[in-house]
């Protein structure tokens, strides 16, 4: 790790301070990007100035007005692709949601997910290899996704709680569509068939689901069946990672709630 000395500190908060961007300083005193953002983080904060800075801001423990229907869709994405990570005690948790460069709808839906659940934190991306982290920092993420925990998530106990069940409940497409926007497709399957002695190649749309965690996939295919949806259990390999929905009716239904990635 490199440790950059107190006056480089100082230079870059005097830039941003002044308007600067945090790649510009960054590309300025050769500083990770990252590092420049933390900074402006804890000067803002010790200033009182850092959006969400008041406690009073979180659902869970002070009763502000929770989106419900956007938080759906965003604990969807966490359970696919999202992780919470904390470097050290003293700072802040930050959400972090993968999103691939091929779907930069999906991006944007995470991003418009964010806001609103914590419309008073700054929610950014950060780029990747093929992808980007959608990302925010708030006090409260453990309040808002009690399923974090050490270790991978196929590994631990993924169950939720009365109140998010509640809001799946009442919100079950926005949760369907954001674990097919994280770990789910639709594609189309083909196949052939003899018809009156000529052989024909014959098309039709699916939708697959793919996690490890036996917990996430059962969330996944129970929320199905509350909705009408016929799904189904394939295997890769000996290992059962799979959900299907292929029957004409429910992939119409499916299509008229989430279609496509894009």
């Amino acid at each position: 790790m490199i440790f950059h000395g107190t006056d480089v500190r100082h230079d870059a908060l005097a830039r941003l301070r002044a308007g600067a961007k945090n790649s510009d300083v960054a590309r300025a005193l050769n500083v990770p990007v990252g590092t420049v953002g933390y900074w402006l983080h804890m000067d803002r904060s010790r200033r009182g100035e850092c959006p969400g800075a008041d406690e009073r801001q979180c659902p869970r423990c002070h009763g502000r007005d929770l989106d419900e229907a956007a938080y759906s869709y965003l604990l969807a994405l966490y359970l696919g692709d999202g992780h919470i990570i904390q470097y050290s005690a003293h700072r802040v948790p930050s959400l972090m949601i993968a999103c691939a460069n091929a779907w930069p709808g999906v991006m944007d839906a995470c991003e418009t997910a964010m806001r609103a659940v914590f419309p008073d934190n700054s929610v950014c991306r950060v780029s990747r290899t093929g992808c980007h982290n959608v990302k925010l920092y708030s006090k409260h993420l453990w309040c808002l996704f009690p399923q974090h925990g050490p270790g991978k998530k196929h590994e631990r106990l993924i169950a939720l709680e009365a109140w998010q069940q509640r809001i799946v409940d009442e919100h079950p497409w926005e949760f369907l569509r954001g674990l097919i926007h994280s770990d789910g497709c639709r594609i189309t399957n083909w196949t052939t068939r003899v018809v009156g002695g000529e052989r024909k190649r014959y098309e039709y749309p699916r939708y697959f689901f793919t996690n490890k965690s036996d917990d996430i996939r059962q969330l996944f295919s129970d929320t199905l069946t509350k909705v009408g949806v016929e799904w189904r259990v394939t295997r890769r390999g000996s290992d059962p990672f799979n959900i299907s929905v292929a029957r004409k009716a429910s992939v119409a239904l499916m299509d008229r709630h989430i279609g496509p990635k894009y």
